[in-house]
């Protein structure tokens, strides 16, 4: 029978495929290499995924091999999202990219993707030549300091992380499990909102996303953090989550740019001051946190989660103190004006308690 060499990119995939080949080695008898022993010397081999491949005398299994090699090899293009130009250009505007940040909030190596290499099924306007694996949008499911959340990203690498049908089915999917499973969801907000190529139906995907936001309301908590801009329907989904925190200088959130402003109204309005973090954190009241950057952001949201049950049926966490429940504060006899008409700020109520 015809001896057919299966090459691997290194010692990584022979690892992930070990389980997988175990088996089919139980069926298959005649797999010229035990895969095992592969491993001390692919190890001590520097140029182990040129020199070295995996030699197979069964069609049928090598055939499977083959299939497994080309998916593994999807998922890497998959993590290079729109390629390195666009990464390049992400990073050059001082913002991670959707990977990083999925990494920086989650627990080192507990993120578990979700339909990774699906692609929209549109082809007007050639766009059956602008396919990418994961279509803007990269979700699943991890923990945060061990607690099981759900989160999914718009990938701005990715035709400017504009919404897609395909893209819309990823997120309410996993919306779905969340509630389901009864865990915290999170949105990380980096999109130029409708794919406009899609027209309509790039908008029904939007009102599918705020209907299971309605739907997710009260039974599980839901965070958003705006890291990048959020137009049009992409900023109606973070408006109707329980936190928005947002990012200075890089998360902006307005239902139309200061284009249409000036052509409708004819005023002059730069992006901060339509809808930037400060604006939204200060006059509109959308954002409920303002922080300075991404690992700030990240922090906030951790936080946060160590303050609220995992979902409706549990009871918020206590936290233990000696702070005497009968304690009076003689300082708000100075803080609320004598006539009852006048206002007064909130804060300092809350600060002084």
């Amino acid at each position: 029978m015809k001896i057919l060499a299966i090459r691997f990119s290194g010692l990584g995939d022979l690892v992930m495929l070990l389980p997988t080949i175990n088996k089919l080695k139980k069926k298959y008898k005649n797999i010229k290499k035990d895969i095992s022993s592969l491993i001390p010397i692919l190890e001590s081999n520097p140029n182990y995924g040129e020199d070295l491949g995996l030699y197979i005398t069964d069609k049928e299994v090598a055939q499977a091999l083959v299939k497994i090699d080309g998916f593994l090899k999807k998922r890497k293009t998959a993590d290079q999202a729109g390629g390195q130009d666009r990464i390049a250009k992400q990073h050059e505007k001082g913002k991670l990219t959707v990977r990083e940040r999925v990494n920086l909030l989650l627990d080192e190596g507990s993120f578990v993707e979700i339909d990774a290499l699906a692609t929209h099924h549109y082809h007007q306007y050639d766009m059956q030549k602008k396919k990418f694996f994961g279509d803007g949008v990269v979700g699943g499911y991890g923990n945060i300091n061990g607690r099981q959340v759900y989160v999914f990203a718009y990938d701005f690498t990715v035709l400017g992380g504009t919404l897609s049908k395909m893209g819309a089915k990823k997120i309410t999917k996993l919306m779905d499990h969340a509630v389901r499973n009864g865990c915290p969801i999170i949105g990380i907000m980096d999109s130029g909102g409708a794919r406009i190529q899609e027209g309509i139906q790039s908008l029904d995907g939007f009102g599918d996303i705020f209907y299971h936001n309605q739907l997710a309301s009260g039974v599980v908590p839901q965070i958003t953090a705006s890291i990048g801009p959020s137009a049009g329907g992409a900023v109606y989904s973070p408006a109707m989550t329980d936190f928005v925190i947002m990012v200075d200088k890089l998360g902006t959130m307005f239902v139309t740019g200061p284009d249409v402003v000036k052509t409708v109204l004819g005023e002059e309005v730069s992006f901060d001051e339509l809808g930037g973090a400060m604006t939204h954190g200060t006059k509109s009241g959308v954002a409920h946190f303002v922080v300075k950057n991404e690992c700030e952001c990240m922090d906030y949201i951790k936080t946060l989660l160590s303050y609220i049950p995992q979902n409706n049926t549990e009871e918020p966490s206590t936290v233990q103190n000696d702070d005497d429940p009968s304690r009076l504060d003689h300082n708000l006899i100075n803080l609320l004006p004598d006539d009852t008409l006048k206002p007064y700020d909130m804060k300092e109520i809350i600060h002084s308690i």
